[in-house]
Order: C-alpha cells, then sequence, then structure tokens
C-alpha cells in the first residue's frame, strides 16, 4: 500500500487509525478527511464535553470517533496506516500492536509531508533540538519574511503544520519546529535543510535512553537536500549530520560562538560572519549582522541567531534580510525576559528553562546571580549546570516537588552558596521565593527565574509560573 499525495487515489481506500484526539488528532483525522479519505477511525480514551463537541463535528464529515476508557486498547482490525498524536510514546499498547502488525505509523508531521500539493509544494526549513527551536524558528521566520517571501512558522510553534500545507494560497516556504516525539514517526520528509541546535539528557523516559532519543533528532536531516545545520560547539551534533543519508549534495554547515572555519557561520569580534553561503569563502566573509541586532544578546540566543541565519543562507536569503529580521524580531514571553529593575537588581523571568541545559545557557548569560529553580526535574540532574555556574552563583532559592535534588548537587559541587528552600506550594508560594532572592542580591546581580524543571506540580505550565514570578517581582517593586 502507497500513499504519496494529496491527489492519490490511495488516500480514499486506505483505512486509518488516528490515535489520539486533542488539538494535533484533530487535525489528522479532519486533513484526511478533507484529503477523500472514507475510512478514519479516531481513538482516545478520554470522553469529555469538548472532545463529543468535536467528536459531533467530524462525524458528520464521515469519520468514527471512539472515546472513552479502553478506546485505545486495541488497534481495530483491517487497519492500514495509524496516524499517531505526539506525546504518545511507541510503547503504548495500540503502537506496539501495529509494529507487531507491521502496521506503519505516522506522525502528524509524516501526513503533513504525504498530504503537500505535489504542484505547489513549498520547502522547509526544519528545526529542531534540546533547546532553543521555538526561538530560532521564529527568528528564521523574520528573515524569510524580510526577504520577501510569503513564510510561515509551523509544526510544533505557530501554525499547525497540516493547517499550513492545506492552505489553498501556498507559501513560498515553511520553518518548521519539530519535537524528537514528532520526528520519532516521521520516515519520507526531505527537508531543503535543517538544524539540530544541541543535544542534552531530555525526554528520555519516553524515548528509552539518551541514545534512542539523539537518533530520533537525527531524523530530521535523513534525506536533507541542500545543508544539514550542526553546532560546532555540541560534537554530537555533527556526528548526527555524518549518520544522516542526505541527497547528493547537501552540505555540513556549522554555526559557531567563536571565528568560523570554512562552511560556517559565527562571529569576528561583534559581528555575525557567514562563510559558508559565499563564492569566496576560503579567503573572506560576509557580514550577516551584529550583536546589538539580537535582543537579547545572551551567548545562547546569539546561537540561535547564528542556526536560523544559516539555514536563512541556505535558501537564499540575502545578508540584509537576515540583518533586518533580527533586528525586529523579539523572543516570546517567559524567554530570558527582563521584568524590572528593584533596588539596582535586575530580574528576569527564564521560566521556559525547563531543564537543565536551557537552565545552565542562561545563568551563563549573567555574571552574578541569585538562581530561582525547582519544580519536576523529569529524572534530569543538576551536577554539570552547577559546576559550570558556581562562580556566578550568589545564592539560589529553590522550590517545588524535585527541589531536593538540586539541593543535592549543589552540596556536592557549590557548598559554599547559600541555599533557601521554600516549602509552600500554593498560589502564594512565588511571592515567598522572590522575597527570599531579594535578601540574597546584591546591587548589580540578577535574580533569575531559570527553573531547569517543568511546572505542573506548582503551575499550570511554565507561563503561569512566569507570571506568577513577574507579579511578585512588581509587587516588590511597589513596597
Amino acid at each position: 500500500m502507497s500513499v504519496t499525495t494529496r491527489t492519490d487515489d490511495g488516500w480514499q481506500t486506505t483505512r486509518f487509525v488516528v490515535l489520539g484526539f486533542g488539538t494535533a488528532g484533530y487535525a489528522c483525522a479532519d486533513s484526511l478527511l478533507q484529503a477523500g479519505a472514507e475510512h478514519v477511525v479516531v481513538l482516545d480514551d478520554r470522553d469529555t464535553e469538548q472532545l463529543r463537541e468535536k467528536a459531533q463535528i467530524l462525524g458528520t464529515l464521515g469519520a468514527e470517533i471512539r472515546l472513552g476508557p479502553g478506546s485505545t486498547a486495541e488497534l481495530p482490525a483491517g487497519v492500514e496506516v495509524v496516524v499517531t498524536s505526539p506525546g504518545i510514546p511507541p510503547h503504548a499498547p495500540l503502537l506496539a500492536a501495529a509494529a507487531e502488525r507491521d502496521v506503519p505509523v505516522w506522525s502528524e508531521i509524516e501526513l503533513a509531508w504525504r498530504l503537500r500539493d505535489p504542484a505547489n509544494a513549498a520547502p522547509w526549513l526544519c528545526v529542531t533540538g534540546t533547546n532553543g527551536k521555538t526561538t530560532t524558528v521564529q527568528m528564521l521566520t523574520a528573515m524569510l519574511t524580510a526577504a520577501g517571501h510569503r513564510a510561515v512558522a509551523a509544526g510544533n510553534v505557530g501554525l499547525p503544520l497540516l493547517e499550513a500545507v492545506m492552505d489553498p494560497e501556498p507559501y513560498d516556504v515553511i520553518a518548521v519546529e519539530l519535537s524528537s516525539y514528532q520526528l520519532h514517526f516521521t520516515h519520507s520528509m526531505s527537508a531543503h535543510s535543517a538544524a539540530v541546535l544541541n543535544l542534552a539528557p531530555d525526554h528520555v523516559d519516553w524515548h528509552g535512553s539518551l541514545e534512542a532519543y539523539a537518533a530520533d533528532k537525527g531524523r530530521i536531516f535523513e534525506n536533507c537536500q541542500v545543508a544539514c545545520v550542526y553546532n560546532v560547539a555540541d560534537a554530537a551534533t555533527e556526528k548526527l549530520v555524518e549518520q544522516a543519508d542526505v541527497v547528493e549534495g547537501c552540505r555540513a554547515i556549522g554555526f559557531t560562538l567563536g571565528t568560523p572555519g570554512l562552511s560556517m557561520l559565527g562571529l569576528v569580534d561583534e559581528y555575525l560572519v557567514d562563510r559558508a553561503f559565499v563564492e569566496q569563502r576560503a579567503t573572506s566573509a560576509l557580514e550577516l549582522a551584529t550583536l546589538a541586532d539580537i535582543t537579547p544578546p545572551a551567548p545562547h540566543n546569539v546561537a540561535n541567531a547564528l542556526a536560523a541565519a544559516a539555514l536563512a543562507r541556505a535558501f537564499g536569503v540575502p545578508a540584509t534580510a537576515v540583518r533586518d529580521g533580527l533586528r525586529g524580531f523579539r523572543p516570546d514571553a517567559h524567554r530570558i525576559a527582563h521584568v524590572a529593575e528593584v533596588a539596582a537588581v535586575n530580574y528576569v523571568d527564564d521560566s521556559k528553562a525547563t531543564n537543565p541545559h536551557a537552565a545552565q545557557a542562561s545563568l551563563l548569560a549573567y555574571e552574578h546571580v541569585v538562581w530561582i529553580a525547582g519544580g519536576q526535574a523529569k529524572g534530569a540532574t543538576f551536577d554539570e549546570l552547577v559546576t559550570a555556574a558556581r562562580s556566578r552563583l550568589r545564592g539560589v532559592v529553590l522550590l517545588g516537588q524535585d527541589k531536593a535534588v538540586i539541593a543535592q548537587a549543589l552540596a556536592r559541587h557549590a557548598p559554599d552558596v547559600p541555599v533557601i528552600t521554600v516549602e509552600a506550594t500554593d498560589t502564594g508560594a512565588m511571592e515567598t521565593v522572590v522575597g527570599e532572592a531579594a535578601k540574597l542580591a546584591q546591587v548589580g546581580d540578577t535574580v533569575l527565574l531559570a527553573p531547569g524543571c517543568a511546572s505542573w506540580d506548582m503551575f499550570a505550565n511554565y507561563g503561569a509560573r512566569g507570571d506568577a514570578f513577574a507579579a511578585a517581582v512588581r509587587r516588590l517593586g511597589d513596597r
């Protein structure tokens, strides 16, 4: 059985199962129906009023919706393709049954790739990595737009990718953020160019091992056409390029915060320069932008800008558009966002730093830091982070479910750093946290919320956590 494009008759006759009926599952089922599929069954163990309303809509279009406990326990007979929602692990019973029966499993990304209109298929510029994906994709979209392209950020950020490929007015290019979950079940994608920003332990419980997690990230390079972009400072990302089966002529392009070598983008003094997409790259470099064009100019954000620039240049974006895109770009909330200055101390919200790798990058952007950390560590360790950042730590305030994990790392590697533990878990806990951090801070210091952990133990999401921090800081300033 072969299903290749939205015009292929195979869509009509193929029997599909969509696993999960959240935002992604609904989009997958709806897109299949739009493509002419007549056999679409949607399964979800949840049964809520909202899901039933959505089920009624798709039911009128011909889909069969099965909701409630046990709905995903067995693979329906005769199914030919399973389309799974992100986050459902490969060891889930229905997916395990599909593997045993050799039934193909597609991600929403795989479905989107196969649903592209072959006559008007926009190239994909794809980004993955443990941290920095969203910012990089948004920077890239800003550069593409500045160059005059009709571009959109899609995938794990912005517009759902299925909506982007099904848009009746085709895009010139799509900047695609991809998670390891999405890549695991993506098989036939052939990106114009792709980047892996960095690799650090994350989601190991889902993938089974760090090696499996890295391998899924590396799928982004498979069948890549023009450029595979890697992080010179992270050898694991270059290894993924070396292992990938790419289209002949596809180039390996590095980005670095140091002086770039051949086929790299990097820094020379305060300038971002290109030694990859210039005619005389052996002897010259092209200035793209300056550090002043990047907001904020923290090292990890500069690295994001260089990765975005590498993908933009691979697509033919001129240097002026790289510069203009960066000048007009502002990161989303809760990403190293300056909240306020109170008593000559800066307060910064990086609640999006939900793993140690992201928190470490944020900590290293400041000279003297009172660090606010804690939450759900998801099995992560903090020894490497504490070792790297201990000379910058004025003090630490801990909260949340796994605060002891961080406290133990601090005791091992930074025993002289003052640590305050906040036991409260109610909605007012952040008020106490900020108050304790203010006591530790000295003039010129930065109080940094970079939790290194997920937020779900105390907050609805990382945004709610960041909002609570910002509100507490503002109340501190009003005293």
